[in-house]
């Protein structure tokens, strides 16, 4: 993203931050950095640390998970606008599946740190409707089941 205006008015229609006012995304537009993914390169790891929250502003890229049989399952696919690594938001667990871009991708990321730190320094507010959405799709991928 080439300005700041131009982050919020994207971050605008991410559906995680959807209730939130313009202060507030500019708070998390600030602290999001742009990476860029080739075709089949990975971008997190299942089993691996995980610090960061994804946004797809271009591109595509498919989650997977390493089964025990060791066949991988393709349990998501992502393109502009869509998420992934919200849990990584919420506390520092291991990541639940492998993210790979399926063609050249790129995104804005979020480290938990500079999440944690947006949300103490706007409202709780901010908090809520983020809690509520990610509760909301929690629901949904238990639903799928």
């Amino acid at each position: 993203m080439s300005d700041l205006k131009q982050t919020i008015d994207f971050l605008q229609v991410v559906p995680l931050f959807h209730g939130l006012n313009n202060r507030q995304l500019e708070h998390l537009a600030k602290r999001m950095v742009e990476r860029e993914y080739a075709a089949r390169q990975p971008i997190v790891t299942q089993g691996q640390g995980g610090e960061g929250f994804f946004v797809i502003v271009s591109g595509k890229a498919e989650a997977f998970r390493q089964r025990p049989d060791a066949d991988d399952l393709v349990v998501n696919t992502f393109g502009p606008n869509d998420f992934f690594g919200e849990l990584a938001l919420l506390d520092d667990g291991l990541r639940t599946a492998s993210v790979v871009a399926s063609e050249p991708t790129s995104c804005l990321v979020l480290t938990r740190w500079d999440f944690l730190s947006v949300l103490r320094e706007t409202d709780a507010e901010m908090s809520i409707i983020i809690l509520q959405e990610l509760a909301r799709r929690f629901r949904r991928a238990l639903d799928s089941l």
